[in-house]
C-alpha cells in the first residue's frame, strides 16, 4: 500500500512538472507594439512579435525618421529581427535577454564647420548590418495590453569606416497589444 501511494505521488510530481512546460492552446501569441519614447524626437518604431512558447519569441522592429528632421538624425531607417528568451513565470513576459540583427541606413561621414556651425555630409548614406544583444522586461495585462522597456547594444560589421559610427544602440519604451 505504501509503495502504491509513493508511486502515485512520484507520478503526480512528474505530471505537474510536465504540465508547466505545455502551452495553453488558447494563449494569444501575436503582439504589435509602438516605441512611444521616440515619437517626440521625430522617429517612428513599430514592432511585431510572435511568441513561440512560454519562454521564447521572435520579432522584427522597423525604425524610420519622419518629417523634416532627417538631416538631424544619423540613422535613416532600420529593420531589426530578434530572438528573445524570457525568464518570467507568466507566458512570454517578465525579464528577457535578446539577440538581434539590424540592417540599417546611416549617414556618411560628416564634416563640421566651426565658423558658421554648419554640418556637411561627405559621403552617401551607408547600408550596414549589425549584430547585438539586449535586455529588458515586459508586462502584459489580462486584457492583452503590453508595457515593455528594453535596451541593447550592437556593432556595425561591414561599413563602419564609411560613417562616423562603429556601434548602434536600441532603447525602447513600448506600448502595445497581444492578440
Amino acid at each position: 500500500m505504501k509503495k502504491n501511494f509513493l508511486l502515485l505521488i512520484i507520478l503526480s510530481a512528474f505530471y505537474s512538472v510536465n504540465a508547466q512546460n505545455e502551452i495553453e492552446p488558447n494563449q494569444k501569441k501575436n503582439e504589435l507594439k509602438l516605441n512611444v519614447l521616440l515619437i517626440p524626437t521625430g522617429v517612428l518604431e513599430g514592432t511585431y512579435e510572435r511568441n513561440l512558447n512560454q519562454k521564447s519569441s521572435l520579432g522584427v522592429s522597423v525604425f524610420t525618421v519622419y518629417g523634416n528632421t532627417k538631416n538631424e538624425k544619423d540613422l535613416n531607417y532600420s529593420v531589426s529581427p530578434y530572438y528573445r528568451r524570457y525568464f518570467g513565470k507568466k507566458f512570454a513576459s517578465g525579464f528577457f535577454a535578446e539577440g538581434f540583427g539590424m540592417l540599417s541606413s546611416i549617414d556618411g561621414k560628416k564634416t563640421y564647420d566651426i565658423n558658421d556651425h554648419s554640418i556637411f555630409t561627405e559621403g552617401a548614406d551607408v547600408i550596414d548590418f549589425s549584430l547585438g544583444i539586449g535586455l529588458g522586461s515586459k508586462w502584459v495585462t489580462k486584457s492583452g495590453f503590453i508595457f515593455e522597456i528594453n535596451a541593447g547594444w550592437g556593432k556595425l560589421l561591414f561599413n563602419a569606416d564609411k560613417t562616423d559610427h562603429t556601434q548602434i544602440a536600441r532603447f525602447g519604451f513600448n506600448l502595445g497589444y497581444r492578440f
